[in-house]
């Protein structure tokens, strides 16, 4: 199975341990960003997995490039050129303080990429899904016609397109995500989304939820899925449910809707060494989900138990197994040492 992901991949740079950027006298480098980090979560599944991107031939883009090699990402697509890669710096948060992230991205390689660029008669040449996420188009305007012409050629090919809302308030407004999202999601056959983005994006909200005040109502988001799936035709629904008992500490856990039915995960708490691609590691375990024909409620639960493990982990990349994550997913969630 060959998944492609498009995006845009980032230099992470964050201060040490739980220290605030106002204190940070060195930073930790690392490399992450939406689509990257699904890629390398099918990769390190068994899938070949390839991240489509433009990135510019110094030395720090081709640091980017090695960060997903290791991890068996084909990077044979990603166009070079450019003058940067983007950045974003990332603050943890503790206990009530929350996490902060502040973006250095734009003028970067994706920015001023083209449609000659991406020869997407190629890149999708025996492909069998397509991942995007609502982050690539927020860019700006030339990045979202890239996504539609992405789009355009994978629908002409019958493959199979996946987006995950991941909508953020520091890159464009609601209404531009609402304009922009709708017409990409007329594209999309699985639409991934959090507690909140359905709303953000779209308008759809579910009654009795307040996330900020720590209370998710999990039975109001069949209403959202349904009425997102009206609304685009969407083959699937996923959404994520993150309770947030503190910066530390979550419940996890996510509802799939398909074929007309709803599926609920079981729910984890959370104790968080690092929750930056949550998200990414839910998509990308969704997707081989479906790859693998598993049944519907078989589905969400390995997606889930994937971002799961993933809170665990520090980077952005979801490093673990297709065995390690089916052992969580059917129960073994102890932790004991494995000898």
């Amino acid at each position: 199975m060959k998944v492609i992901t498009f995006g845009e991949i980032m230099l992470r740079l964050e201060p040490e341990g739980y220290n605030r950027f106002l204190q940070a006298e060195k930073y930790l480098a690392t490399y992450g960003g939406g689509e990257a980090n699904v890629a390398v979560s099918l990769a390190n599944f068994g899938l070949d997995a390839a991240f489509v991107t433009k990135l510019p031939k110094h030395e720090i883009g081709q640091a980017a490039v090695n960060s997903l090699r290791k991890f068996g990402v084909d990077t044979s697509y990603i166009a070079r050129g450019g003058s940067r890669v983007g950045i974003y710096f990332l603050e943890k948060g503790a206990s009530q303080r929350a996490s902060k992230v502040i973006y250095d991205r734009a003028g970067s390689a994706i920015y001023e990429a083209t449609a000659e660029d991406f020869d997407w008669d190629k890149i999708f040449d025996g492909a069998d899904w397509f991942h995007f996420t609502g982050i690539t188009p927020a860019l700006n305007q030339n990045v979202a016609d890239l996504c539609m012409a992405a789009c355009k050629a994978a629908k002409e090919r019958n493959i199979t397109v996946s987006c995950d809302l991941n909508y953020r308030n520091k890159l464009w407004s609601k209404e531009e995500a609402g304009r922009v999202m709708g017409e990409l999601c007329k594209y999309v056959d699985v639409c991934i989304a959090n507690e909140e983005d359905a709303s953000d994006v779209f308008g759809i909200r579910s009654e009795g939820t307040d996330v900020t005040g720590g209370k998710v109502n999990h039975e109001g988001y069949k209403e959202v899925a349904a009425k997102l799936q009206e609304r685009f035709g969407f083959k699937a629904v996923a959404i994520t449910l993150r309770t947030s008992i503190s910066a530390n500490d979550n419940k996890w856990a996510a509802m799939l809707y398909e074929n007309g039915e709803y599926f609920f995960s079981k729910s984890y708490d959370v104790h968080i060494v690092d929750r930056v691609g949550g998200g990414d590691s839910f998509g990308a375990g969704l997707i081989y989900a479906f790859l693998q024909n598993m049944e519907s409620q078989k589905k969400i639960e390995f997606a889930v138990a994937a971002s799961c493990l993933k809170h665990t982990i520090e980077g952005d990349f979801n490093m673990v197994t297709v065995d390690e994550v089916k052992k969580l997913a059917e129960g073994d969630g102890s932790g004991r040492v494995q000898r």
